[in-house]
């Protein structure tokens, strides 16, 4: 295939992605926005696994991840993952129209801020030449210490609408951080299946034990973002494209030897780029058009490939996740609706402006 026919597919394939994620977040939020919080929430987790709804934007993720791989096959880096990006414009009026609103004049600024600072966060993020993987000790270090983080992002039990929203923004940023850590582990178990890894050859159950994590990190992280969409789309979206690039930059500074494109510039671009996105959440998090899909200040909801713990240290992850999306979401299986809006309106979930 000739480089511009490769191009042309990788833009195809991302944007096929991009559409996936947005769909999968979409129906998320739905599911989170028509469950009213519940006092106990027990059952909630099995209530949402028995929800077809629910199987339907797992399936629509898994499409959006294998797009994504495919279209970095066919292009590079540089241009796929800003590209992912757009995940975000689709989603937002998507969500809208689904609640049957419009988006608002805040809630589009906060997209195009945050995509400004996400293009140019990934722009600078990618080491200018292929990283090493992260050895078999390294990568326990690392799921135990991020298993940690998570379970301190989801424990936060503040009260009412805007502590709804803050904890939204807590899932969503541990959902974030354990994409960018599985990441990491996929291509720490590519270089062991590849017998490539640092150090001494790994056994069976060291590989094993790779593919249990990312498993678990992909499974938790994708529960740690349905809990998100309770404080919303759009803002708990954002923040998981942002904490991504970023938890994967420290790994490959921190570990691998990477550093920022451009040196010294390179960093105070990625900065910049930061407080840019930062800016969106925060317009986003004002611009839902009053309540919002979720009952809180945003517009819509958030998706994404990520995962959290197991394994090492994953055990208090799981235990975390499990735990966030019982507090976060109630999700009673009596009260589950569908992917379309639901006849009643619920609380908090306007179906017409």
């Amino acid at each position: 295939m000739n480089p511009t026919a490769g191009t042309a597919l990788a833009v195809l394939l991302s944007l096929v992605s991009a559409a996936g994620y947005a769909l999968a977040a979409v129906a998320q939020s739905r599911l989170a926005a028509a469950a009213p919080a519940s006092p106990d929430g027990r059952g909630a987790l099995r209530a949402l696994l028995a929800r077809g709804q629910w199987w339907w934007a797992v399936g629509l993720n898994a499409a959006g991840a294998l797009a994504h791989v495919a279209a970095l096959h066919y292009g590079p880096l540089t241009l796929v993952q800003p590209l992912g990006a757009l995940t975000l414009v689709a989603a937002l009026p998507l969500g809208a129209y689904c609640a049957r609103r419009r988006v608002t004049r805040t809630e589009w600024r906060g997209a195009l801020w945050t995509l400004a600072g996400l293009v140019g966060l990934v722009a600078v993020t990618g080491p200018a030449a292929p990283g090493e993987a992260l050895s078999l000790r390294e990568a326990l270090v690392v799921a135990a210490a991020t298993a940690l983080l998570i379970a301190a992002l989801s424990s936060g039990r503040r009260q009412g609408n805007g502590g709804r929203a803050g904890r939204g923004l807590g899932h969503a940023t541990a959902s974030g951080i354990a994409s960018g850590v599985a990441s990491a582990l996929t291509q720490t178990l590519t270089a062991a299946l590849a017998l490539d890894l640092p150090g001494a050859e790994p056994t069976w159950w060291q590989t094993a034990l790779l593919a249990v994590l990312i498993s678990g990190f992909a499974t938790g992280g994708l529960l740690l973002s349905q809990a998100a969409y309770r404080g919303g789309l759009a803002a708990p979206l954002a923040v998981v494209n942002l904490s991504n690039p970023a938890a994967a930059a420290v790994i490959g500074v921190a570990l691998l030897g990477e550093t920022f494109r451009a040196g010294a510039w390179g960093w105070l671009a990625a900065g910049g780029a930061s407080l840019i996105a930062a800016r969106g959440v925060v317009l986003l998090t004002k611009g839902g058009g009053g309540t919002g899909e979720a009952g809180a200040t945003t517009g819509t909801g958030a998706g994404a490939v990520a995962g959290t713990s197991t394994g090492a240290g994953a055990v208090v992850g799981t235990s975390t996740v499990a735990g966030a999306v019982v507090e976060a979401g109630g999700l009673p299986a009596a009260r589950i609706a569908g992917l379309a809006a639901p006849e009643a309106e619920p609380a908090g979930v306007p179906l017409a402006r």
